[in-house]
């Protein structure tokens, strides 16, 4: 009797310690924290633009409508909240990367048109100030990419044999990753023409 109730403890354990449980637990903090690092993120983004605004303001000819595509799409971004429990929800992490999206295309235009501006280029704070939005454009990247691995290991985990027996019990869902605003303009190869005039 007693090497029976060993066996099915050593069972037992065995079993547990293959379910993937704690894995989960790991898994799921690290993609938090890795959001959490891709919110503040854009954050800062988001706190440089009212800087850059007023900087740019001062140039008197400078053209409204790109100051208030900034400003509104500074606002939408901010106005959209993806908490970590939100991260299961493809259409929330849809919407959160439009409105990021599109301020990110506003300040690219901003800058873009910026550049028709001697006075601005000139000015100490603005060169700064684009410097600190390059620097924080590119912590965006690398914070993405750490979100997009962890996701990739909390996903292969939720899929894989037998944690997915795990996660069905649990309710764990594979997360929403990010994904590409157009993926079908960016995989068609572009149109090249030496001869147009």
């Amino acid at each position: 009797m007693k090497i029976l109730r060993w066996g099915m403890a050593l069972i037992l354990t065995a079993a547990l310690t293959g379910c993937g449980y704690n894995d989960f637990q790991r898994l799921d903090e690290q993609t938090s924290s890795a959001w959490s690092e891709v919110l503040n993120q854009y954050q800062r983004r988001a706190d440089l633009v009212p800087n850059l605004v007023a900087t740019v303001k001062g140039e008197a000819n400078f053209e409204q409508e790109t100051l208030t595509r900034v400003i509104e799409a500074r606002a939408k971004a901010s106005s959209i909240q993806l908490t970590p429990q939100m991260l299961e929800d493809p259409q929330a992490m849809q919407r959160f990367q439009a409105a990021q999206g599109q301020l990110g295309s506003a300040l690219s235009r901003l800058l873009v048109v910026s550049e028709q501006y001697p006075t601005l280029k000139a000015n100490q704070a603005f060169g700064d100030l684009r410097v600190q939005l390059e620097g924080t454009e590119n912590r965006i990247t690398v914070a993405r990419n750490r979100y997009i691995q962890s996701v990739q290991e909390y996903n292969v985990l939720a899929r894989s044999f037998p944690s997915n027996l795990t996660a069905m019990v649990f309710s764990y869902r594979p997360k929403a990753g990010f994904t590409v605003a157009d993926e079908a303009a960016i995989s068609a190869p572009p149109k090249v023409d030496f001869g147009a005039k």
